[in-house]
């Protein structure tokens, strides 16, 4: 298979949509909609383990996927220490949730229209000096709210667990969480601690999506499939 560029991974489900990877995103949102029999799924966080687990490539690829399906999706960037959703767009970073944050800004103000139909983005905006401070506020909570009304979707794509703990701080305000694992490198040992980290805040675990699985194909280099908390797997 000839090499896709960086951008080309990053917007897979946009760009190709009819193959087998944005196929695996889809059986992720068919998965999403089983799992929100019990109460409704407005605001769902994307996290992993450690870095560089490919979360970011998840969260993307799955609102692309939602919007696909004539949601209005909001993908939100809450990795406000490494934030890379704008580069994903090729966008700037100079407004988004730090500006909502502590200027007196509405949601109109600061989020974008993306190429992909019924997407909007927020990027992260500034770096601030205390991010963990900033998601765990009254400020942070009202903006997932009014997202979650202005919305069918919200995906939010926040830090690792382990690395900070900026996840654990989101992970309550949320309606569920997606943790990334990435094939062959994210110990078995980071997955349990992260686990007990999102259990520790009551966090509402959806289930972990593995990434980077290496098969033998002709079209596509990596499988993503989801399995939900209860263990039992679906391939995507």
């Amino acid at each position: 298979m000839p090499k896709h560029k960086k951008s080309e991974r990053n917007l897979f489900s946009h760009l190709y949509p009819k193959s087998s990877i944005a196929e695996a995103f889809r059986t992720m949102r068919t998965n999403l909609s089983f799992a929100a029999t019990d109460q409704p799924l407005k605001v769902i966080l994307v996290t992993s383990a450690g870095p560089a687990d490919g979360k970011t490539t998840i969260s993307t690829n799955l609102a692309v996927v939602l919007a696909q399906a004539g949601m209005r999706v909001l993908l939100m960037d809450c990795d406000l220490r490494k934030p890379v959703l704008h580069k994903y767009f090729d966008t700037n970073n100079q407004h988004g949730v730090t500006n909502l944050l502590v200027q007196n800004l509405e949601m109109r103000d600061v989020v974008r229209d993306t190429p992909v139909e019924g997407l909007s983005l927020l990027v992260s905006g500034p770096i601030p000096p205390n991010p963990s401070e900033l998601l765990g506020s009254q400020k942070m909570k009202d903006i997932l709210e009014r997202a979650a009304g202005l919305y069918d979707m919200v995906i939010v794509d926040a830090p690792p667990v382990l690395a900070v703990t900026d996840a654990a701080v989101l992970a309550p305000q949320v309606d569920g969480v997606i943790l990334v694992v990435k094939s062959g490198e994210t110990r078995i040992d980071m997955i349990k601690d992260t686990k007990s980290q999102l259990e520790k805040v009551n966090a509402h675990i959806l289930g972990v999506v593995l990434n980077e699985v290496k098969i033998n194909s002709d079209d596509y280099h990596y499988y993503y499939y989801y399995r939900d908390k209860d263990h039992s797997s679906a391939d995507s």
